[in-house]
């Protein structure tokens, strides 16, 4: 009985590998549109394999269209686009966007870039470059913040950015290489489109990269307190994930080269923001205050006109359907790590001085 037991032990590890290669060869992908040779485009998404990234990879791939990810896997996770490895319209290549990158597609779109503060903060020359050098190899739309003093918040604004703040590296970095598109689009004739891109959440978002959405989550979801910075007074605009690929693709598909703003006109405060995500969760969790975040933004809402107008586009997902599908995500996240030991913490971003914000 012992040596058959020894036996079986030996046997499973090679039991479960050939069931896995049995899978691997009868992978189903999901439904994909035919498209022909002329309407087939090959685009290119740097960070593809991001938050964002994937979403918009999604949704290229099931309209049809060959697609190439190029992601260095800081921020992005294999996992977030694996679904489609070994599909013949996809290809998936671990590859820095600082480094030059010579392949032959039809469009472009430059999401390469960390998004939330812990990450951005972590290595800001690496930030730096990445939003230069990298947009200079590949000169595509992507995304840009910046710290408001106009509300709402429409293209012709050029931003108020503290150049020397502990969000530097991302703010001014997106200012250069936006400055880098036009600059190539007028002296080369390069085709560009710009997205300013608002905040935005949904599944595929790091539980633990310190912006308010995932912070908020997870502190409902473990019954931690809910932390807010200052008076929770300050305000935000969420979109859903959905909504905002469906205005990159529209936008890059159209002949539009000037900013184009991308975001929820909806407004909230962050205090109440904290209330819904505790009620939908049905959480016991307290809310608790800190002093004021350095150089936190008091009002946040993009002005959409321009996009209604153009790109007939607009947020559909209502905010609580995309809130229940964000903290359906976050709880198999939790328990998919708490299986293998272990339970992320929200993040504060790295700064020397002063408190991490609200993003």
């Amino acid at each position: 009985m012992r040596i058959e037991q020894r036996i079986e032990e030996a046997i499973a590890p090679l039991r479960e590998k050939i069931r896995d290669l049995e899978q691997s060869f009868s992978q189903k992908y999901p439904p994909v549109k035919f498209l022909s040779e002329k309407d087939r485009k090959r685009i290119l998404i740097t960070g593809g394999a991001g938050f964002v990234g994937s979403h918009l990879t999604d949704k290229l791939m099931m309209d049809g269209h060959e697609v190439t990810v190029v992601d260095n896997f800081f921020t992005g996770r294999k996992r977030n686009v694996e679904h489609w490895i070994g599909h013949e319209n996809f290809e998936l290549i671990n590859h820095d966007v600082v480094e030059p990158l010579y392949i032959e597609v039809d469009q472009i779109y430059h999401l390469a870039s960390p998004a939330s503060p812990p990450n951005y903060m972590y290595n800001p020359i690496k930030t730096l470059k990445t939003n230069t050098i990298g947009t200079l190899n590949m000169l595509g739309g992507f995304v840009h913040f910046f710290q408001p003093k106009v509300h709402p918040q429409n293209e012709d604004y050029w931003g108020h950015v503290n150049p020397i703040g502990p969000r530097a590296c991302y703010d001014e970095g997106k200012r250069v290489a936006e400055t880098m598109c036009y600059a190539y689009m007028k002296q080369e004739g390069v085709e560009v489109r710009v997205a300013r891109i608002f905040n935005t959440f949904g599944s595929r978002m790091h539980m633990n990269d310190g912006r308010v959405v995932s912070n908020f989550i997870l502190q409902a979801l473990q019954g931690e307190p809910l932390t807010v910075y200052g008076t929770g007074s300050q305000t935000r605009a969420f979109q859903y994930v959905s909504d905002l690929v469906n205005g990159l693709v529209l936008l890059m598909n159209s002949n539009i080269s000037s900013p184009v703003n991308l975001g929820n006109p909806e407004e909230h405060t962050i205090l109440e923001f904290a209330r819904l995500i505790k009620s939908l969760v049905v959480s016991r969790s307290q809310i608790q205050f800190l002093p004021e975040a350095q150089d936190d933004p008091q009002r946040r809402r993009p002005d959409i006109r321009k996009a209604k107008m153009m790109l007939g586009w607009e947020p559909v997902v209502p905010l609580e359907e995309g809130l229940n599908k964000t903290i359906q995500y976050f709880s198999r996240e939790l328990e998919h790590q708490a299986n293998n030991q272990y339970i992320p913490k929200p993040k504060a971003a790295r700064m020397k001085k002063g408190r991490p914000r609200h993003n």
